[in-house]
């Protein structure tokens, strides 16, 4: 049938969005079986734990769920003989739980508020529980590496647990030495983000003393042996695995002498990412030796690296972004991730005999419903800007000769994070109705090397601005979309980079804003400890650069904004609180802006609840149908 685009009939209906492809929180080989976290949005989105025989291991009103950093991740981990470890989401206890049992805490309650003490990045190596522990309940917030007793004795005494690293920086990635004399463990200060400077720091657990390895954004150190230690570090302008090899312990007050290092397997892709969350692993090594990595140069491919012979190859696992490699047994390995023709899914593959396996989701897609993204290239004024395009695409649907479709453009957070050109429903539902997508990794974004990133440096509210601008107009020059109706959508990070974008004006003809960023003094004053100096490197240093925090500042320049906008946030979100939306909302209002203000009870940073994401999609939709002049169909 002949219908304007936007108004297209499509079989994909919100809650279609909130169902697909649930968010798989790692994965464990157990025994035979295969376990893995997933979320569930008609939940309230808490995180359960499936398994691949079929079961649910962790019931309502259970959620594994981390809150350090705000981010989490490495909410739960398991023992080969099924017992399950996890951070329990309302109270961030840790608890054990037997197989056909009942969970058990094994760290003492602390107060049920932001001030209370966090658990995340759960890792069990040689029959112990390491964790990192973040206790926002000290002046300054102390964060630690910790070793939790599994036998319960920390669950009614605190001082039970045993503190292996502790300060008021960061830390990720605890690693146990074969041996178990040493543990390595990425450590950051609090003046930086980790993908701008972090070291890895290895602690002899019997002398007590400290050896440092020179960084310059280290990764997840896994160990080769009782003196070798392999990492990721982008020295080289991309995250490369590197060998570290560690002298003899020298007990105090001795010096242990420094580590060496070399790269190792050097390739112009990166093999890490930015540490926003704990669970995140970009590479595992084989019994063998041989080492299975993500290599991210835009999209994402898996690679198998054999050392012994300097050979390495492509393996066939469908994922080509938000790539995670989960874990390792014998030749098998755990791959979650998204692909570019398939859902998000958790798939079990074989390096030697090449048999992939889906275990959760996975599926191919139907590309006249889920459109394969398309790579693009524009000229920026800083350079070229890297971007995917979702062309609108309905078997059942045309539209009239002559007419161009409306776009989104998309805008991801971070700002320090990319996004990979994967299949995803919540675009088909703007695709099926004839809005095209085009998702832009600005200056700024991984996965393109250091250079690529750093773009940002100083110039957030700039560089990112004149690239979408840049890709926006691309679009619309190369006559793959109507100039006159282009919307630009972002959270977090993307929020500010669309409101400043509007400020701009010229371009965009509506704007949405999920929980962005609106005053720059304002995010960093109320923001939380994480984040507390990222705004140095994005902007400069305060109160040096307050002139540049306020000239920059979408809500010094709100009477610029002669666009309709819509606003979305969460009510309990810490990480960019409700007063950002509210204050550029009653600015809007006062000088008779057309614009929308939602606020979800119960979310925060990211909405996860099923009647939130249907709710706001469906309050898009009629928005940019207003805005844009076409009858939308719900």
């Amino acid at each position: 049938m002949t219908m304007p685009y936007g108004s297209w009939p499509s079989p994909l209906s919100a809650a279609d969005v909130s169902e697909a492809a649930p968010r798989i929180e790692g994965a464990r080989f157990v025994g035979d079986d295969i376990w893995w976290g997933e979320s569930v949005p008609s939940q309230g989105g808490r995180i359960t734990v499936r398994t691949s025989a079929g079961a649910e291991l962790l019931p309502e009103p259970w959620s594994a769920r981390s809150r350090v950093h705000e981010y989490g991740g490495g909410s739960w981990t398991a023992d080969a003989d099924g017992i399950l470890y996890f951070v329990n989401g309302p109270d961030q206890r840790v608890h054990r739980m037997p197989r056909s049992g009942a969970p058990e805490p094994l760290t003492a309650p602390a107060p049920l508020t932001p001030s209370g003490a966090n658990f995340g990045g759960l890792t069990l190596q040689q029959g112990r529980l390491f964790a990192v522990r973040e206790d926002l309940r000290s002046e300054p917030h102390l964060r630690a590496i910790v070793e939790i007793p599994l036998d319960g004795s920390a669950a009614d005494d605190e001082s039970a647990v045993r503190v292996h690293a502790e300060g008021p920086g960061f830390y990720a990635h605890p690693a146990l030495s074969p041996d178990g004399t040493r543990l390595a463990f990425v450590e950051w200060t609090d003046s930086h983000m980790p993908w701008e400077h972090a070291i890895v720091a290895v602690a002899h657990l019997e002398s007590g003393s400290l050896t440092t390895v020179p960084c310059l954004a280290a990764l997840q150190p896994e160990w080769l042996s009782d003196d070798e230690l392999l990492y990721a570090d982008d020295a080289t302008g991309r995250w490369n695995l590197h060998v570290a090899r560690l002298g003899a312990d020298t007990p105090p007050p001795a010096q242990t002498p420094p580590a060496t290092t070399e790269p190792f397997a050097l390739a112009d892709a990166d093999t890490g990412g930015g540490l926003w969350v704990l669970g995140n692993r970009w590479y595992r090594v084989l019994a063998d030796g041989r080492i299975v990595a993500v290599r991210t140069n835009g999209a994402d491919e898996v690679v198998l690296i054999d050392p012994a012979f300097g050979a390495m190859r492509t393996l066939a696992v469908p994922a080509t972004g938000e790539t995670s490699i989960d874990d390792i047994t014998g030749t098998r390995v755990l791959v979650s991730g998204s692909g570019a023709a398939v859902a998000r899914g958790l798939w079990s593959v074989d390096v030697d005999s090449g048999e992939v396996a889906a275990v959760r989701g996975g599926e191919a897609v139907d590309p006249a419903w889920i459109p394969i993204a398309r790579p693009m290239t524009f000229d920026g004024p800083h350079g070229e800007v890297h971007a995917f395009d979702y062309p609108p695409s309905n078997p059942d649907a045309v539209a009239p000769a002559g007419e161009l479709p409306p776009y989104i453009v998309m805008v991801h957070g971070g700002p320090t994070a990319h996004v990979s050109g994967v299949a995803s429903t919540a675009y088909a539902y703007w695709t099926s109705r004839g809005i095209g997508v085009l998702d832009v990794n600005y200056g700024g974004s991984t996965g393109y090397g250091r250079e690529y990133r750093e773009r940002l440096n100083g110039q957030w509210g700039v560089v990112d601005v004149d690239d979408v601008i840049a890709a926006a107009r691309g679009l619309a020059d190369a006559g793959l979309a109507d100039p006159r109706r282009i919307a630009i959508r972002g959270g977090s990070a993307g929020g500010w980079t669309v409101l400043s974008a509007l400020v701009r004006g010229g371009t965009f003809a509506a704007g949405i804003s999920r929980y962005g960023v609106a005053d720059l003094r304002m995010l960093a004053a109320e923001t939380h400890d994480f984040e507390k100096h990222y705004l140095t490197g994005l902007v400069g240093p305060l109160p040096e650069a307050e002139d540049v925090y306020i000239e920059r500042s979408p809500l010094t320049h709100a009477e610029r904004i002669d666009v309709p906008v819509l606003l979305l946030q969460g009510e309990e979100d810490r990480v960019v609180p409700p007063s950002q939306s509210e204050a550029i909302r009653d600015a809007l209002a006062a000088r008779g802006v057309p614009h929308e203000y939602a606020l979800y009870p119960g979310e925060g940073h990211g909405f996860r609840r099923a009647e939130t994401i249907i709710a706001s999609l469906e309050t898009e939709l009629q928005f940019l149908g207003t805005a844009f002049g076409f009858e939308p169909r719900v």
